[in-house]
């Protein structure tokens, strides 16, 4: 494999790699292979450490090289492996969880680090989301997602207030991009499709929510409504809806559009 090959193909082929070590039917041969990994992965990681010691060494110069060691993925994962990451675990965590802190509140709730220990995070889901339906799917579609990208060496996840969820043999949820959506205005509405679910994307005080394209009073598009703040106004029927507070409509009535999870890391995605 050439040395400028992508990461993940790197990876991949690491990956493979290593799972024919294991299966090497001689055990000194699969312990002598195994063993000379470790030692060149140490090595490496010799040098790496002394690589960092000497950028911290260069003050606000080194500061900007470590900043973008960090975001490059490749690299950040080798300094992850060897504990040699620039941000604490804590404030990765923290990261994370403000990534999808529009998303909770756009369903009337929030979530709070409670706590790590042992590499394991401690979570609290607040407000409407303590308990609700949708809190298991909030976790797994938004949060662990969330957390895997910024926090790939937690050793594991604990969440207060989560509701377990119903599969009723219903299809695997995916994480899909959504082109042509960045750059949307506060105020502004937008209509595309994701696997064949038409979407509102409403851009709400700074925030970008998604929704179902149906009221849930009349069932027609809401593409034409009328945003003011946070209310949506159905442009057939009507009716408004808070799409701050998860799409609930206003008057005491019992209705609710259906929202949709949405993440915004570098681009826009969505889970249908």
């Amino acid at each position: 494999m050439s040395v400028g090959a992508h990461p993940d193909e790197l990876l991949d082929r690491v990956q493979a790699l290593s799972a024919q070590v294991d299966e090497l039917p001689d055990p000194r041969a699969r312990e002598l292979a195994q063993e000379l990994v470790s030692a060149v992965i140490a090595m490496y990681g010799d040098g790496l450490r002394r690589i960092m010691e000497a950028i911290s060494t260069a003050r606000d110069a080194g500061e900007a090289i470590m900043d973008q060691l960090a975001q490059d993925g490749a690299v950040a994962s080798l300094l992850l492996i060897h504990d040699l990451y620039p941000v604490g675990l804590e404030e990765r965590v923290l990261e994370a969880l403000d990534s999808v802190r529009p998303y909770m509140e756009s369903h009337g709730g929030n979530v709070e680090l409670v706590g790590i220990e042992d590499g394991v995070a401690r979570l609290a889901l607040q407000g409407s989301c303590n308990g609700c339906a949708a809190s298991r799917a909030t976790l797994e579609l938004a949060i662990k997602q969330a957390l895997d990208e910024h926090a790939p060496d937690l050793a594991g996840l604990e969440v207060e207030g989560v509701a377990e969820p119903s599969t009723n043999g219903q299809r695997p949820t995916r994480w899909l991009a959504l082109d042509g959506v960045n750059g949307l205005g506060t105020g502004e509405l937008r209509v595309c499709a994701a696997d064949g679910t038409a979407l509102l994307l409403a851009n709400v005080a700074g925030a970008l929510v998604a929704y179902e394209n149906a009221c849930a009073a009349c069932g027609a598009s809401l593409q034409d409504g009328d945003l003011a703040a946070t209310m949506l106004r159905c442009p057939e029927c009507e009716v408004e809806f808070d799409l701050r507070r998860a799409g609930r409509a206003a008057g005491g009535e019992p209705l609710q559009l259906t929202p949709v999870p949405l993440l915004e890391d570098g681009g826009v995605r969505v889970a249908v």
